[in-house]
């Protein structure tokens, strides 16, 4: 299987409820594929590599199983909902989230029975101290140290049919991460064999197009992916990257240190990747209030996800479901406006 043939069908390639051979084999397969093809040189590749990716698996299993359950997205349940109220300013601006997901819209467009969607919405945590106003014994107190919390940066870019199904890809995403944080690391230690630079700089563009073909690879969280027209450009490097990689000469050690850097990735994914459950007790202002404060307060929940790889990333997210009716139509471009500029 080409490397391309990996960025589709995606949900297929992960179940976080069982584990099977076929599935262990798939993985396997792609991480040698996608990493560095000629890795399959080496004696017994796939054996040797088998239990770095089933460590893996189990990890991304856990992770995947522990997000909490997908919550509605919607415009209309921002006032009542404590949580939407935290995660933004204005019911309008979940409109405009939505808006500019093109992923999600084109799932839309792609099965018009469908009537809701699901969708990870990663957002940018900010946690600043500030002085404010606070009650403390009855008596109002000024300049109180306190922690005032924003989001912002929304994003709605990893998105599925239902909720198994988002929680497959969200798998794979993952899976894709750790391999781009091997192809970092591979690429490092060949900075330093001044005979290889051909066969560094295959690896580096390697990287680099790998991180830009899909919205999870490069970050789980983070930014878009590449337009049409650029992805087409992508793939067409990426086969050539990849028929030059096989044809370039290369010792048996040298690809053995890379196999052992692509199981040292796989055998130790939590040094890479970590995703927890976080709850702030939030004031109508943002603001973190102390359980045993009788403020007016509402817990809020989310996922906090750390990517400590190259480079790191923090990222607050949920899990959302969306129905059809809350996304707005695409914006239409205004030729009248267009023509003042030409």
């Amino acid at each position: 299987m080409g490397i391309l043939d990996w960025f589709k069908n995606r949900p297929g390639q992960f179940d976080p409820d069982r584990v099977s051979d076929e599935m262990v084999r798939g993985a396997v397969d792609k991480a040698i594929t996608l990493t560095n093809p000629r890795l399959k040189l080496l004696p017994n590749c796939p054996k040797r590599l088998t239990p770095a990716v089933k460590t893996t698996i189990e990890y991304l299993r856990t992770l995947v199983q522990a997000l909490p359950a997908a919550r509605p997205l919607s415009s209309a349940m921002w006032s009542s909902d404590p949580a939407l109220k935290a995660f933004f300013v204005a019911s309008s601006d979940i409109s405009s989230v939505l808006g500019r997901s093109d992923n999600l819209r084109t799932l839309f467009d792609k099965f018009p029975e469908l009537d809701e969607a699901c969708l990870v919405l990663g957002m940018a945590l900010n946690e600043k101290r500030v002085l404010g106003m606070a009650l403390q014994g009855g008596m109002v107190q000024r300049d109180v140290a306190q922690t005032s919390v924003s989001f912002s940066d929304h994003g709605t870019r990893i998105c599925g049919s239902d909720e198994a199904r988002l929680r497959r890809i969200v798998g794979v995403e993952a899976f894709e991460y750790l391999l781009g944080q091997a192809l970092s690391e591979i690429g490092r230690e060949r900075v330093e064999r001044q005979e290889l630079q051909g066969s560094r700089a295959l690896m580096r563009a390697r990287l680099r197009l790998l991180q830009q073909q899909g919205p999870g690879l490069g970050s789980m969280f983070g930014g878009a992916p590449a337009a049409a027209s650029e992805q087409a450009r992508l793939q067409a490097e990426l086969l050539e990257n990849e028929r030059q990689l096989e044809a370039i000469g290369g010792s048996e050690s040298v690809l053995d240190a890379e196999l052992e850097s692509l199981k040292t990735v796989l055998e130790n994914p939590q040094r890479y990747l970590h995703v927890d459950t976080k709850r702030l007790r939030l004031s109508p202002m943002n603001v973190v209030i102390d359980a045993a404060s009788t403020d007016a307060a509402a817990d809020v929940d989310f996922g906090l996800a750390e990517l400590r790889g190259s480079p790191p990333m923090r990222r607050a997210f949920v899990l959302a479901r969306v129905a059809r009716s809350e996304l707005p139509p695409p914006k239409k471009i205004n030729f009248d406006d267009a023509t003042r500029y030409l």
